[in-house]
């Protein structure tokens, strides 16, 4: 297996939103579940992406990420402030308790590094809400925001392909 570069190190920032996290470690999806956790919570929504068996016919064997994680967690970071100002409660809760809207209650995004094989979760995205609407599409913009935005990169094994021919890809689009 090739070596790591330096820069992709693992990396954690708690900010009032909620967490970002990148590690080398298997992603305890409970805990990240947990960590959004709040009584005032009426929905969690949680995203669990895995590494599958094919791609485009091919048969994959593993996945390696790698990031530069210094900027990879301050992107992260901005991602979810993001979306807590733009997902906000729905209008008829305004209309009923005359209260401003909220921003979501917490957001977490866990992303592995290194090797993960086929069935492991590379991405645990949790977002905890007063409602479901918000909590379900604050959570797929996060998601497709880190994919277009953080500076994680995948390389793609397959199976009878030569290890040294797996190339670097973007971790968008799939």
């Amino acid at each position: 297996m090739a070596s790591t570069p330096s820069a992709s190190i693992e990396a954690r920032l708690d900010i009032p939103e909620g967490t970002c996290a990148l590690t080398y470690e298997h992603l305890d999806v409970q805990a990240i579940i947990q960590s959004v956790t709040d009584d005032a919570a009426g929905a969690t929504a949680v995203f669990i992406g895995t590494t599958r068996d094919s791609f485009k016919g091919k048969v994959v064997t593993r996945l390696d990420y790698q990031a530069y994680s210094k900027l990879a967690i301050k992107t992260m970071a901005d991602i979810i402030r993001n979306a807590h100002s733009v997902y906000t409660r729905s209008e008829h809760h305004i209309v009923q308790t005359g209260l401003p809207p909220q921003s979501l209650i917490r957001s977490a995004v866990h992303h592995r590094l290194g090797t993960v094989p086929v069935g492991e979760p590379s991405i645990v995205i949790a977002v905890s809400s007063p409602h479901r609407k918000e909590a379900f599409m604050a959570c797929e913009h996060i998601l497709e925001e880190v994919k277009l935005k953080a500076q994680i990169w995948k390389r793609e094994f397959y199976e009878g392909e030569r290890e040294e021919d797996a190339e670097w890809k973007a971790n968008a689009g799939h």
